[in-house]
């Protein structure tokens, strides 16, 4: 009987933590728990700079110059227990 009750909160709990995550956007996932997302910007957009407004990635960008090229941007999270961190990476291209 114990084991029955064990296994439905279990299963409950599995259940929880599964709608909870698949409810969670991919830039709310990197932020707050960690992993890797990559933004590929349009062709001959520069990347000028990067921030994060609650859990939405925000990031400007302007035209390519002629003698520019195309960049790639690793932005690493650092916290304070090494865990939950992610990575965010920007992919510039040519046109």
């Amino acid at each position: 009987m114990l084991n029955k009750k064990i296994l439905i909160l279990f299963v409950c709990i599995a259940l929880v933590a599964s709608l909870f995550l698949t409810s969670c956007t991919t830039q709310e996932m990197v932020k707050n728990f960690g992993g890797d997302m990559v933004v590929e910007l349009d062709p001959g957009e520069k990347l000028e700079m990067i921030t994060w407004k609650d859990d939405s990635l925000w990031y400007l960008t302007r035209p390519m110059r002629a003698d520019e090229f195309a960049e790639t941007y690793v932005f690493e999270q650092s916290s304070a227990w090494g865990m939950f961190e992610g990575t965010v990476t920007v992919i510039e291209s040519q046109k």
